[in-house]
């Protein structure tokens, strides 16, 4: 065992997390002269305190490039839009507590707060004249006027049973009935409806009543607003027991075209969507374009006004149906799919100035691509194809920009022509830490298996290797099931860098069931998330040790997060080649999971419900909890404390299980965290979790 690795500052360091630099929402001036985009990164503000940024800047696309900001670093700005002239910024921003719109000209000045509204406002969407701004609000079930039209969910009540006093409190309604728990029938109900309206208890009736972090019992409905900038007035043309999002504006600015679905069963019961079109001035609001067992949203009008591009998928079996990109004439007629054959999910549809064709993007194949579309013959031709990953982009008349990963860098922008001919790299928000930095490389390989599947998988060696010397070798999986890794996928370019750092090699593949490959290869995890998915990253690692003879097949180590913490303990429940392994955020109990997290719906979606014929049986065999007694592997379990996508007693089970057992096993618990810890989390508590796996590896290794 060898516990003393030393610091070297020629390899990436753990707390390298904080220099990092990514960019998004890349949007190019109407003259084609810079690019705006929000830059996210993270300000050390003490010992072992940090706080994320994230703040429009600008660059000129013209050598040298030059950046400044746009807004201040004191506050954090999203989702923000340049208007069609390009004289004012729109952005949201937090103010006491709630999100509003700001309005910021280009030319410089001070942002000035655009709407007030109560439950706050954001997503602004530029009208086509740069007067008016669309936007978004959300509102609780209480504070619509009226009844749904479905069944009240409360098993023997009716809406009106009681007086709702989050009404009340919010000025919309007047108390008629006193409180009283021993009075009437009536006064019995709206005591209660006291209590629930201050949360204490918390009454549920949703079939999605779990957030990310906590329970969400109230639903809430998305509604569309318009302000005018100039007078700041503003109004809602949404209502009802719908919501409307991703709305855009009509060329001639009469209509509001939006995803939105209307019908007679509760929302949490249907992840159905259709194109709404809303008249501005009568509000009356129609569904414009629907598909049987299809959903279809986020309509964008071409250039010419002569299309309407809509994103979707078939919602029969959303697990492995693949997102597309179709279009149809401004009228609703006409419609297809140009996606369809490249059997990819897609998003991100940007219409060139021509109106002749779409970019999109995509996972595939270790990257994340970007395409090009033929409206009129469906053709399809890729722009950027190798294993890099291309991210935020956009594109004004012949230019294009875009966000890059790459192995050397994680992220730096690019501009190019439309065919990305002699790209230039215009950003070097990451070069000066990197400098000197020795990175490991990733090798790429496929192998065959002996059911058909083809798998994709990289090798990653130490950042120093010596002649003759064998290293202990991490062997890190993907979570989903449905993720895609490979080099141009940025989530992981610090973990392996570190891990390759500290003297580990690193291999990851895309077993069945990864995005990225098309429909037949995702579904290829039906009712099989143990054996199959664990017998192809198994196999990668073997075939890896075949092809380098600096791996050390006696030091093999474990880990992945979510299904990839799952897939760590189905492993270690089968196979005692690993010196010791770490799951995290996993789910390890199918039943279990069912009630308890709130991606259940990828237990139906991949066995079916439990009582239905021979599914429990499916389900408990595909559980790792089913085989915990084999465990011998030393094993480190870790969940947020408020993790509710996966249930943060699935690990209690797990652990409680192998502690009852006697088994080598430990488990570490982060406070106040949900399952974006490692992406998203509190920034002392992400480098705490990277310095947790090396040291707990370090444990049971035996460094050259």
């Amino acid at each position: 065992m060898h516990l003393a690795i030393g610091q070297d500052n020629k390899k990436i360091l753990i707390s390298d997390l904080t220099k990092i630099v990514q960019t998004n929402n890349h949007q190019i001036s109407p003259d084609g002269n810079y690019v705006y985009f929000v830059k996210n990164h993270i300000e050390v503000t003490g010992e072992d305190s940090y706080q994320y940024k994230s703040q429009i800047w600008k660059t000129e696309l013209k050598a040298p490039f030059n950046s400044t900001p746009v807004t201040s670093s004191d506050y954090n700005v999203s989702s923000f839009t340049l208007s069609p002239d390009g004289k004012h910024l729109a952005f949201t921003r937090a103010k006491d507590g709630k999100a509003q719109i700001y309005l910021l000209p280009t030319a410089g000045g001070e942002s000035q707060q655009l709407t007030k509204e109560k439950n706050g406002a954001f997503s602004p969407v530029w009208s086509p004249d740069s007067k008016k701004i669309l936007f978004s609000v959300s509102l609780p079930i209480w504070a619509i006027e009226g009844n749904p039209d479905w069944e009240q969910p409360r098993p023997g009540r009716a809406y009106g049973d009681e007086p709702n006093y989050k009404a009340i409190q919010a000025g919309l309604a007047k108390e008629e009935i006193k409180p009283n728990p021993d009075g009437s029938l009536e006064e019995m109900r709206a005591f209660l409806a006291k209590n629930n309206s201050k949360n204490d208890p918390k009454v549920i009736d949703r079939l999605n009543f779990l957030g990310e972090l906590d329970l969400n019992p109230e639903l809430n409905f998305s509604h569309l607003g318009i302000i005018d900038v100039q007078s700041g007035e503003s109004e809602i043309i949404t209502k009802g027991f719908q919501s409307f999002f991703g709305g855009t504006w009509s060329p001639d600015m009469q209509h509001i075209y939006s995803s939105s679905l209307f019908n007679d069963i509760h929302p949490d019961e249907t992840n159905h969507t259709e194109v709404w079109k809303i008249n501005i001035s009568t509000k009356e609001a129609s569904k414009f374009f629907g598909l049987e067992n299809h959903r279809v949203g986020n309509p964008s009008f071409s250039p010419d006004g002569r299309w309407i591009a809509v994103g979707g998928q078939n919602v029969e079996e959303p697990s492995y149906n693949q997102s597309m990109i179709g279009v149809m004439r401004a009228d609703g007629t006409g419609f297809k799919w140009i996606t369809e054959s490249l059997d990819r999910s897609v998003s991100s549809p940007t219409w060139t100035a021509d109106s002749q064709s779409i970019y999109f993007t995509g996972a595939s194949n270790g990257g994340f691509y970007l395409w090009k579309a033929a409206v009129n013959t469906g053709k399809i031709d890729p722009v950027i194809s190798a294993q890099v990953g291309v991210g935020s982009f956009d594109i004004v008349g012949q230019r294009l920009v875009y966000a890059l990963t790459k192995v050397e860098h994680i992220s730096e922008i690019f501009v190019a022509d439309l065919n990305n001919r002699n790209p230039q790299q215009i950003s070097t928000w990451n070069q000066g830490w990197l400098a000197g930095k020795k990175l490991s490389k990733p090798s790429f390989h496929t192998l065959q298996t002996a059911d058909g599947f083809e798998i994709e998988y990289w090798v990653m060696p130490p950042a120093e290797v010596k002649a003759g010397v064998k290293y202990p070798t991490i062997l890190n999986m993907h979570g989903g099931p449905s993720a895609m890794w490979g080099p141009g996928e940025g989530s992981m370019w610090h973990e392996f860098q570190v891990m390759a750092a500290k003297g580990y090699g690193v291999v990851y593949a895309n077993p069945r069931g990864s995005g990225g490959y098309g429909k037949a290869f995702q579904k290829g995890n039906f009712q099989d998330w143990g054996d199959g998915p664990a017998a192809d990253v198994l196999a990668a690692l073997d075939k890896a040790t075949e092809q380098y003879d600096w791996i050390d097949k006696d030091q093999y180590f474990l880990t992945g997060g979510s299904y990839a913490g799952y897939l760590t303990a189905w492993i270690v429940g089968h196979d005692h080649r690993f010196k010791a392994a770490f799951a995290q955020r996993g789910v390890y109990e199918l039943t279990f999971f069912l009630g308890e997290g709130n991606a259940w719906r990828l237990v139906p979606n991949h066995f079916g419900y439990p009582w239905e014929e021979g599914v429990k049986e499916i389900m408990d065999y595909n559980s790792p909890q089913t085989y915990v007694q084999n465990i011998q592997t030393p094993l480190l379990i870790k969940h947020g404390d408020q993790d509710l996508r996966t249930g943060v007693r699935q690990s209690e089970l797990l652990y409680k299980s192998l502690k009852i057992l006697g088994k080598p096993v430990e488990y570490v618990r982060y406070p106040g965290e949900g399952h974006e810890l490692s992406r998203s989390g509190a920034i002392h508590r992400r480098i705490d979790r990277m310095a947790r796996i090396i040291e707990f590896f370090e444990r049971y290794v035996e460094h050259p």
